[in-house]
């Protein structure tokens, strides 16, 4: 390594984590002061901080008047599956997978509901014609794949006359690519990605047909107390305005209010949308300019522009899995990326976060840091043969 050159600038802010992932460059636990903290949520103050969340989560998204939102338990794993569990079964499934969080709700529905499912399913970097669905069935998806770097391009082919309802995993999309609201009966988030918020909190997002289903509709199987959205046959509208089910964090939830201001003060959605548009531009220069790393994602029009994930191309590396890895680590003992590792089902390789939260800057000072590391473990692996 001795004839290797350590690049001379460093990111300033390492974390580069695909979730939870870095905070808004402004924060500070000083900006936490105002958290009723020791209070509780159902008193005045904090239902009124819950309810502010609910609505400008709404503004700052542009979630249409007629759509409920609510915080729920248990993340956007928690979000989503109180969806399936509460709709679901009411009519066939169409159940689409091409990363690992999509497989899961694959077998949410097939082992545990026993959904009468359809499954489509794409290796990691590839995805599903989303037009060959049938959306007079229930259609349940991921936006955009965390683990592969994949999403849906847009929602073009999801018809408006639709006689199912679309249940979208949208947790590394919101606030940081367009959705088309109109296309989307569900949709769930968590705070801990786009806007670097605290994580355990899931965002739940119904439009009217599924409120509809919510209340003409009931399971088969029993439903956990966490997981009841309705009351005496009717949609308990109390949860979509800040009672929530259980006790949620007032701490999470001043934080998740401050990342939503710091949104604003960037231009809102639009602005969210070009700061992680930009900071990808700073990889895709990068790949381009280097024939020895790839996008996952094999199609340009599918590559996500949050979780950005890369593998290695080159004849010189023996074993890749532990090529990554090896790679991986030295940017984590050099301090300039932690947790940039591929997700442990998917491919080898490096999965960098670029949503909104992170500055560009710090991109283009990671860039060298990858070269430097990828040469000097080829290097290593050299000397070890």
């Amino acid at each position: 390594m001795s004839d290797l050159t350590t690049p001379a600038a460093r990111p300033a802010n390492p974390r580069f984590s695909s979730g939870p992932c870095a905070k808004p460059p402004v924060f500070t636990l000083d900006s936490l002061a105002d958290a009723p903290l020791g209070r509780s949520h159902r008193a005045a103050a904090g239902k009124s901080k819950l309810k502010q969340a609910i609505e400008e989560t709404r503004e700052s998204l542009g979630v249409p008047a007629d759509y409920r939102i609510g915080i729920v338990p248990g993340s956007d794993t928690g979000a989503y599956e109180m969806a399936m569990w509460s709709m679901l079964g009411e009519r066939p499934v169409e159940m689409v997978a091409w990363e690992s969080f999509g497989a899961g709700w694959v077998t949410d529905a097939v082992k545990q509901l026993k959904l009468d499912a359809r499954v489509h399913e794409a290796d990691y970097g590839q995805i599903i014609d989303m037009a060959s669905l049938d959306y007079d069935r229930d259609v349940c998806f991921t936006w955009n794949g965390t683990t592969s770097g994949v999403r849906v391009p847009s929602g073009d082919v999801i018809p408006a006359d639709r006689q199912g309802l679309t249940l979208c995993d949208a947790t590394s999309a919101a606030f940081a690519m367009e959705l088309p609201w109109d296309k989307l009966d569900v949709v769930t988030f968590s705070w801990q990605k786009v806007l670097g918020g605290e994580a355990a909190h899931g965002m739940l997002i119904l439009s009217p047909r599924a409120v509809e289903r919510l209340e003409n509709y009931t399971p088969a199987w029993p439903l956990p107390k966490v997981f009841r959205l309705t009351k005496g046959g009717k949609l308990n509208e109390g949860i979509f305005e800040g009672a929530t089910i259980n006790t949620p964090s007032m701490l999470c939830v001043e934080d998740y209010l401050q990342a939503l201001d710091w949104a604003k003060k960037v231009g809102g959605l639009k602005g969210l949308i070009d700061r992680a548009e930009k900071n990808f531009a700073v990889v895709d220069r990068f790949v381009a300019a280097h024939d020895w790393i790839e996008f996952l994602a094999e199609t340009p029009e599918t590559r996500s522009t949050t979780s950005v994930c890369l593998k290695f191309d080159d004849d010189r590396i023996a074993e890749p899995d532990a090529f990554a890895k090896a790679v991986q680590k030295r940017l984590e003992k050099e301090g300039v990326a932690y947790d940039v590792g591929a997700y442990r089902d998917a491919p080898a390789g490096l999965r960098i976060w670029c949503g909104g939260t992170v500055e560009a800057a710090d991109l283009e000072a990671l860039m060298p840091w990858i070269e430097w590391a990828f040469h000097a473990e080829l290097e290593a692996q050299a000397k070890a043969a």
